[in-house]
């Protein structure tokens, strides 16, 4: 019988089947053919001690039955999680006010406004710890392959957990979710809708990465609110200034400047707030895979692989660059092909009539269609190369990852409406599209990231299963449907359990683990930032022409706060916590595209037949150096504006010298006394004399009124000038 959490052991409070469990923070599922070795090599690395190279973390497993994968539970003590939060050096706000590295001696400074034990790490920073403690189980130098594997080899310094991970050893390894919390999130957040967004408790359930989106597209929705206003009473009034909404174009150019400056310092004040903006200066620990020999850093003083930094540029400059030009060529000849085939079908109508007029959405299906494949397959092969090329920290890794994707989207949605602006220059197909592709394309997102997936995902999963159960059975199709069984999963199954503590069968965790199993993972922020980017290029990249982008992308934003905050807190498992200070290689990506975004609005002012009449006299070169002029003038103010504004407010300056000045401070007093006590010991040691404290303390005789007297000898080296 395989041990429980019941019985006999729960009646001891202290052990290690005591009956107060901590709350589930990580479930980790092996594959039914995961050899048994293999399991509990792994579970005895989670559970033994750090001095060990374990984790030191406590697993419960589900109960187990034969032919089906091991399902464990994984937790922490109280006191192992705030260990682990100083070791991790965890950023919090302390009694003073003042943002400080948490420490277990000073805990008292972090105990404040009815914060107790339970409540001094919030439920991020708890996953964050546990999951930390799980990615720092590293191989060591006698352990050469993983146990039953003799094939799996493993280096000295490699994530454990990786590897199962990418030898599909481990098939699920997900965060579970706090009900409780999570509930009390929700009823705040997307159920209600009068009431401003509660970032902070975001942040505490969600981690910095969602809560800084979430901040993002607030900000952001509230910044085009001056745009959309003016664009509406454009259109509702009929006013056409200068002829084509050029002053409009040129305050929307100059504004989203002002917005992303403004973003720049109120991210500062929730990075502070939040305790990670010191810590993009910090020392960064290499990544989980990150692969190399094992060497000592020169900082740290800590052993950890260390790989060349010229063969990552050189993969980065000599085949990830030429293999990302070639999807953005391949990219573009689509798109040209497409345009290409409409023209044809065009001539085909006006010669054969209706006939041909039935085709005549057939290329711009197809394109569309190759589109999605395209990127479905390129996001892999970005993932692909950016691993291959081995960046050390994870900042650089997701730089990498979403420099390449970002540039093939630019490329892959913006290419055909550069084609229509300034090959084919129809403005009023260049409207139609930008309209189009803003609204209804928008729509079907909000039904496919969040709708979709509640509502029609169990019908089609059924519906899935019936269809693939018929055609794995015909003898026409059934080969295409032959799973490959991987060598690493043909071990027998294990007539005897596992050894390790059970939960109880009536565990209401063990329901849960498996209903967020089936749920789809939520990996990163990217597609949410990228939607936001795309919409960002079609308000400002085409907005001479659209005037009324700005008041359809703050009704799709207002939209989007609720079906995004919607499938985080139930469509999607529960995101890995991830410590950011800002949105990353997104703000680059923004202020590209608004640097793009005076270079298209002022071609396009230029290119408009409306706006020609207004300087009959001019010639074609003095018209277009006359735009050029304009374009240089409104990025020179952007420059102007950008080097005036700080990215960082006043008060958050004012508070990261403070604790500079505090620091030092500290470190100064710490050196005093043990100045002190050495050059108390060294007088001491001159002297002859025993040390302060001892029992039997020397004396010295001196004169007085003709007699002699004796003086104890000082205690502090500071007191000699007197001896």
């Amino acid at each position: 019988m395989q041990p429980s959490d019941s019985d006999e052991d729960m009646e001891a409070p202290d052990g290690p089947g005591a009956s107060h469990i901590p709350p589930t923070i990580y479930v980790i599922k092996f594959h039914p053919g995961t050899a048994r070795e293999a399991v509990e090599w792994l579970i005895e690395r989670i559970e033994s001690k750090n001095k060990y190279g374990g984790a030191e973390l406590l697993v419960r497993c589900e109960p187990q039955k034969q032919g089906q994968g091991v399902t464990v539970h994984v937790s922490a003590t109280k006191i192992k999680l705030l260990e682990v939060a100083e070791s991790v050096e965890l950023q919090k706000k302390a009694g003073s006010g003042l943002i400080q590295e948490f420490s277990v001696r000073d805990l008292d400074q972090f105990l404040y406004s009815g914060h107790t034990l339970d409540t001094v790490l919030t439920p991020a920073e708890r996953e964050f710890c546990v999951r930390h403690e799980l990615d720092a189980i590293r191989a060591k130098q006698e352990e050469g392959h993983v146990p039953g594997y003799p094939e799996i080899k493993l280096f000295p310094g490699q994530s454990i957990v990786s590897v199962y991970l990418a030898e599909e050893l481990v098939t699920a390894m997900y965060p579970l979710h706090d009900r409780q919390a999570l509930e009390s999130l929700s009823s705040s957040w997307y159920k209600a809708f009068f009431q401003a967004a509660p970032y902070e408790n975001m942040r505490s359930y969600f981690g910095e990465s969602v809560a800084m989106y979430f901040s993002f597209l607030g900000f952001y929705t509230m910044a085009l609110l001056v745009p959309a206003l003016l664009g509406l009473l454009q259109v509702v009034l009929s006013v056409d200034t200068l002829t084509e909404y050029a002053l409009f174009a040129a305050f929307n150019l100059v504004w989203v400047t002002i917005l992303l400056e403004l973003w720049k310092r109120r991210s500062a004040e929730l990075s502070y707030a939040w305790g990670t903006l010191a810590r993009q200066s910090a020392v960064e620990p290499p990544r989980a895979g990150f692969r190399g020999v094992m060497r000592q850093n020169p900082v740290t003083g800590r052993f950890e692989p260390t790989y060349p930094n010229w063969r990552t540029k050189f993969k980065m400059y000599f085949v990830s660059a030429p293999v990302v030009s070639l999807c953005l060529l391949g990219s573009l000849w689509m798109m040209m092909a497409a345009f290409w085939a409409e023209e044809q079908l065009m001539d085909w109508k006006r010669r054969y009539g209706t006939i041909a007029a039935v085709f005549m959405h057939v290329p711009s299906a197809l394109y569309a269609a190759l589109v999605w494949i395209i990127n479905l397959y390129y996001k892999r092969l970005a993932t692909y190369l950016t691993h291959w090329e081995n960046h050390r920290t994870q900042r650089e890794h997701d730089w990498n990852r979403v420099s390449k994707l970002v540039v093939f989207q630019f490329v892959n949605n913006f290419s055909s409406l550069f084609y229509i602006a300034f090959y084919i220059q129809d403005m009023e197909m260049l409207c139609s599209q930008v309209a189009t592709m803003l609204i209804v394309t928008q729509m079907i997102n909000h039904f496919q990231e969040a709708l979709l997936p509640y509502v029609v995902k169990k019908a089609y999963n059924q519906l899935a299963e019936q269809l693939v159960s018929v055609l794995r059975n015909h003898p026409l199709t059934e080969k295409f449907f032959t799973e490959v069984v991987r060598p690493v999963h043909t071990a027998p199954p294990e007539e005897e359990p596992v050894p390790v503590l059970s939960l109880d069968p009536k565990d209401p965790r063990i329901t849960q683990a498996k209903e967020e199993a089936d749920l789809d993972p939520y990996e990163d922020a990217y597609e949410d930032y990228l939607e936001m980017f795309l919409q960002f290029g079609y308000v400002f990249l085409f907005s001479s022409v659209y005037p009324m982008a700005a008041f359809w992308a703050v009704l799709n934003n207002i939209l989007e706060l609720k079906t995004d905050a919607f499938k985080l807190c139930r469509v999607y498992q529960r995101p890995r916590v991830k410590k950011v200070g800002s949105i990353g290689v997104w703000q680059g990506a923004f202020e590209l595209l608004g640097a793009v975004a005076v270079m298209t609005n002022c071609a396009l002012l230029c290119l408009s037949p409306r706006v020609r009449p207004l300087a009959p006299t001019t010639s074609p070169v003095e018209w277009v150096l006359m735009f050029v002029l304009l374009e240089h003038l409104i990025l020179a103010a952007k420059l102007c504006l950008m080097w005036l504004v700080p990215n960082q407010p006043l008060w958050v300056r004012q508070a990261l010298e403070r604790i500079t000045y505090q620091s030092k401070l500290a470190l100064k007093n710490e050196r005093g006394k043990k100045t002190r006590r050495h050059l108390s010991r060294r007088f001491r040691s001159v002297h002859g004399m025993p040390r302060s404290g001892s029992r039997s303390r020397g004396t010295t005789p001196v004169a007085q009124n003709g007699g002699l007297r004796h003086r104890t000898p000082p205690r502090d080296y500071r007191d000699y000038r007197d001896y």
